[in-house]
């Protein structure tokens, strides 16, 4: 079994989409990013990277390159889920911790947990999404920015 561990952080900006988990969540802001920002899934695919031991997604879709200006983290995710493959290695469990003060995100996890699951083809059981305020503390207890905690065990 391999194991990996990712991290992600995005300002909040007006006039941005907020997509998280692939879902397009209702709010006055939106994360800033080269591609769509999505903290949920970069983070996941970071760490699905690192217990591959193949780099991090700046490797693979770096912010200095125009074919990613605004893309879609979902076809990312499907990139690496089929580096994956080629290395012979399976997603076998998610568990991912969003920091937001907000906007509430109770009622976008399962969907977050289904889009994530479908990408790394693995049942939504095996997909944990958690969703916690920063008490106040730091950019992200601010309100100014977004961030993600995720952990992947590959086998």
């Amino acid at each position: 079994m391999r194991l990996g561990i990712g991290y992600d952080i995005h300002p909040l900006k007006a006039g941005r989409k907020l997509i998280l988990g692939g879902v397009d969540i209702p709010f006055s802001k939106g994360l800033l990013g080269h591609s769509d920002g999505d903290v949920l899934l970069h983070a996941i695919m970071d760490a699905v990277l690192g217990a591959a031991g193949a780099g991090d997604i700046g490797d693979f879709f770096p912010d200095s390159d125009s074919r990613y200006k605004n893309a879609d983290s979902l076809l990312f995710a499907g990139r690496i889920r089929a580096l994956l493959k080629k290395k012979g290695l399976k997603v076998k469990h998610v568990d991912s911790t969003l920091l937001a003060e907000a906007p509430k995100l109770s009622d976008y996890k399962k969907k977050m947990r289904e889009n994530i699951a479908k990408a790394f083809e693995l049942p939504p059981a095996r997909v944990g999404v958690k969703a916690k305020t920063n008490e106040g503390f730091g950019a992200v207890g601010k309100g100014k920015a977004i961030a993600c905690f995720a952990v992947v065990s590959l086998g």
